[in-house]
């Protein structure tokens, strides 16, 4: 018998849209015998003529994403997903700006964009591919939106037991005004990589109603990063003989950037027993040993799978947490008892005035017209 994570991954990589949840509701039904694309148009009747359609059946105009994205030139290409399992590795560039990728099912259970490259798994050429060659998509260009779709990467450690380089990114965003609606991101390491292209860069990024899991520092990296009615979700392990297990959050703002990570209006669950998991730890990189780490956690229902003792720890014993940007305000659950009142740093009324998805994101409104 597989063990629940590759019970899971097999799940999500199975090949057919039913087994990836429950039965389609009517509204879905519907769409689905308008064909492959359902209301986003199809090759012979586009939406636009900048939008392109991505079949694994062979009814689009491509079979992969990859072959998709390679077709697009410069900016503002929508690409629809019929429902299917991607297997590919994909990267939109830094030149195909104001790009739009959108599951024709309007269920993201139903299109899968997955591989299963690890930090230390060996490249053809040589050498490994490190944790961001790691990744099953890349997104560097600036304006990019997502619906309904997962990323995932099914790079189980278990099956590898010879690979120290664990890391395993689902997908690394490093531009701009990155939005992702209705969205999922299925991992264990590394699951969701929210970058910038650039140290000095401030990449804006909000993700709205996603649902996000994994086990070490599922969401990392040193974006400007607004997570809205999200779900994140740790896995249990069997691996380890005691906790923690992982952590939900790893920043890594730049110190010069006022704002980092802000979660709001979501909850934390856990497969793992109680006080497994910390909220969050400092990720201070080598290449970036000015960044001071910026997390704010507000109106979020956090669950028992969360230390509410110690939330917080070090990811280096040189840069302890208490020196990061760290803060919580009106948390709920079991998760977000304070019981050491110095171990959770709370916003003031005043300070939560600012902590907003408004003054994180500034003139830049992905929210408006969200489906």
């Amino acid at each position: 018998m597989p063990s629940l994570s590759r019970r899971r991954f097999l799940a999500v990589t199975g090949g057919t849209v039913a087994a990836l949840g429950p039965a389609a509701t009517p509204a879905q039904a519907a769409r689905g015998r308008r064909g492959p694309f359902g209301r986003h148009g199809s090759p012979a009747a586009r939406l636009t003529p900048r939008t392109l359609y991505v079949d694994p059946l062979g009814r689009g105009d491509f079979g992969t994403v990859r072959d998709a994205v390679a077709a697009t030139t410069g900016s503002g290409w929508t690409l629809v997903l019929a429902a299917g399992v991607y297997r590919e590795t994909v990267v939109l560039d830094t030149t195909r700006t104001e790009a739009t990728w959108i599951g024709a099912a309007e269920d993201p259970r139903a299109v899968v964009i997955v591989h299963d490259n690890a930090a230390g798994t060996p490249k053809p050429g040589g050498g490994t591919h490190g944790t961001t060659g790691s990744a099953t998509t890349t997104v560097q260009a600036a304006g990019f939106t997502a619906r309904w779709i997962t990323f995932a990467n099914d790079w189980l450690r278990a099956d590898h037991p010879d690979i120290t380089g664990t890391q395993a990114v689902a997908i690394k965003v490093q531009g701009d005004r990155s939005a992702f609606h209705h969205c999922r991101f299925l991992g264990h390491q590394d699951t969701l990589y929210a970058d910038s292209i650039a140290l000095s860069a401030f990449a804006r990024q909000y993700y709205a109603h996603c649902y996000v899991e994994g086990d070490v520092d599922v969401v990392f990296g040193r974006a400007t990063a607004v997570y809205e009615h999200c779900h994140f979700r740790t896995l249990n392990r069997t691996d380890l003989a005691s906790a923690p297990y992982g952590f939900v959050l790893a920043p890594s703002t730049a110190g010069a950037n006022p704002r980092g990570y802000l979660v709001t209006r979501s909850r934390i669950s856990s497969e793992a027993p109680d006080a497994c998991y910390k909220l969050a730890r400092p990720w201070v990189p080598s290449s970036a040993p000015t960044a001071r780490p910026s997390l704010t956690v507000r109106d979020t229902h956090l669950g028992a799978g969360l230390d509410a003792v110690a939330p917080y720890t070090a990811m280096s014993a040189s840069f302890p947490w208490q020196n990061q940007r760290f803060a919580e305000y009106r948390n709920t659950g079991p998760g977000a008892e304070v019981t050491v009142p110095e171990n959770r740093p709370q916003l003031t009324d005043g300070q939560a005035a600012s902590a907003t998805r408004q003054t994180y994101l500034g003139d830049w409104e992905p929210w408006r017209g969200e489906c």
